[in-house]
């Protein structure tokens, strides 16, 4: 009958005094250190470098136990813990309480681990502990591929970056050793004393301390919010920059575009592409490609197919330009928007163009600069300058500034005129009412009988002088100092005699729909 050697070993080994097993586990401990060389043929076993004492059970005889102090190392890896199993014909181990394994750059703690030599996996159970140069990561559970220095939780698990402050939590995480990057997902939120980032997926760079978003994220601090689906968050500089439907939100102000760039230093962003600015305290929407933006000045400068939309009640303002910008006062939390090259705009009440134009939220005043243009219902409005002044959201007082001139279109041929050094027009609901003419005034219209027919061409030279208008027709003229005035038959003048000097008429350039204001 053929006898177990191994179990007779182990159990004469099982009856021999505590003092004799610590005697022979030190003796077989030596014994392996002084066979290093022939184990170093193969380099995927794990050796045992220390241990205060080794115990043999015969319950588990494929099993030895190693107690106090105990150091194994594989692959150029060293693994600490108070006592282990070590299976050495399967080529693993269990460790407990204590744990550490030390790499290159990467240090790992826990209270137990069983580790796979043969596929050089590690799992970590209970109050584990990853820690590199530049963070730390807590766990309940990990398992770390230390032939691929890679580490994946499962169950929870969160960073503190040593440097920046941040923390960071997710459902899902992996750390990769050799790029220093974690992979989150699942419930990611980043804390920082600054902000607080929430978002599904996140990669963050422990070398550089720069975050990548993956999917919808929200980036919330007490000066505003940050929405997009990709981008990247430098936490040193606080620079980031953020795509796909992207926006910035903050004091009632949003921006939107296919790409923003924000450094939250200085407060500087620039947004690209598509860019919508929304504020919805004062009606207003500005559009473009291009936008820069400081945000502890509230100014903002909008570029490539600039435009604003502002809303006055039931009826829309939409004007355009190369440039606008738009500066805030921020004691009065009042607003002036400029407008320049080639500006021009489209209500439905009046519309306009200039070179330069100014709008002031202070006091509902719009002024225009550069070969400025208005018209309202027939009439066309000129002068060097204009100024519009707004009430209740309606065209209310109308500036025409030296060289003044109105002009209404009786049909294709015949044109009704006001000219005068200074004009001013009086509107009721947005309909021009009454005209006020100061120096060198002149007039000339087409009177009708009560039944509309021509009964002449009124034709008067004063000074001063008032006109009112109903139905755009003038109905009253009151002449202020020495009138001279003729009434000609319809017939009676031809070609320049019925043009008042300076007359220009610039139907052709008058934007007719809001489409019209991005036309040349």
């Amino acid at each position: 009958m053929k006898r177990n050697l191994n179990t007779e070993f182990y159990a004469i080994f099982a009856t021999m005094s505590r003092q004799l097993q610590s005697t022979l586990a030190i003796l077989f401990l030596i014994l392996g250190m002084t066979a290093r060389k022939g184990w170093a043929q193969d380099e995927r076993k794990i050796r045992i470098v220390n241990a205060n004492a080794l115990e043999f059970n015969e319950r588990i005889p494929d099993a030895r136990r190693l107690i106090g102090d105990v150091v194994f190392e594989h692959d150029g890896t060293y693994l600490y813990c108070d006592s282990a199993y070590f299976y050495e014909g399967s080529n693993r181990m269990e460790a407990f309480s204590n744990v550490r394994i030390v790499g290159d750059s990467v240090t790992v703690t826990a209270n137990n681990l069983k580790y796979n030599g043969a596929e050089r996996i590690a799992d970590l159970l209970g109050n584990v502990k990853l820690t590199d140069p530049g963070s730390k990561l807590t766990t309940n559970a990990l398992k770390y591929d230390l032939k691929n220095k890679i580490a994946t939780y499962t169950t929870g698990g969160k960073i503190i970056s040593n440097r920046e402050n941040n923390e960071l939590t997710s459902v899902f995480g992996q750390y990769r050793s050799a790029s220093r990057m974690f992979y989150f997902r699942n419930k990611v939120i980043l804390k920082n004393p600054d902000y607080v980032m929430t978002g599904d997926t996140l990669n963050y760079q422990t070398n550089t301390d720069i975050a990548y978003f993956i999917g919808p994220t929200t980036i919330k601090s007490e000066e505003n919010t940050i929405y997009c689906e990709n981008g990247f968050y430098n936490t040193r500089t606080d620079y980031s920059e953020f795509g796909r439907n992207a926006f910035i939100a903050s004091k009632g102000r949003t921006i939107r575009g296919e790409n923003l760039q924000y450094d939250r230093k200085s407060g500087k962003g620039i947004a690209r592409k598509n860019v919508i600015i929304t504020d919805s305290a004062n009606s207003v929407i500005l559009k473009g490609n291009l936008a820069d933006y400081l945000e502890p000045q509230e100014t903002m400068v909008i570029t490539e197919k600039a435009s604003m939309e502002k809303t006055f009640g039931k009826d829309t303002l939409f004007l355009a330009a190369d440039t606008l910008k738009s500066i805030t006062d921020t004691v009065n939390k009042v607003r002036t928007l400029f407008a320049y090259k080639k500006a021009k705009f489209f209500k439905s009440d009046f519309q306009g163009k200039c070179d330069s134009l100014v709008y002031s939220e202070k006091d509902s005043t719009m002024r225009l600069y550069g070969f400025p243009v208005l018209w309202n219902e027939e009439n066309q409005l000129t002068g060097d300058t204009v100024r519009i002044q707004l009430a209740n959201e309606e065209l209310k007082t109308l500036f025409l500034n030296q060289s003044a001139f109105i002009i209404s279109e009786e049909d294709s041929l015949n044109y009704n005129q006001i000219k005068g050094r200074n004009i001013v027009g009086h509107f009721v609901n947005s309909s021009l009412k009454k005209v006020d003419v100061f120096g060198n005034g002149q007039s000339f219209y087409y009177a009708r009988d009560e039944k509309g027919k021509y009964i002449g061409i009124n034709k008067a030279e004063c000074s001063d002088m008032i006109i009112y208008i109903d139905s755009n027709e003038v109905r009253t003229i009151s002449f202020l100092k020495k009138p001279d005035a003729t009434l000609y038959p319809v017939d009676k003048l031809k070609g320049k005699e019925l043009r008042l000097k300076g007359f220009s008429w610039f139907g052709t350039l008058r934007p007719k729909r809001k489409e019209d204001i991005f036309l040349p």
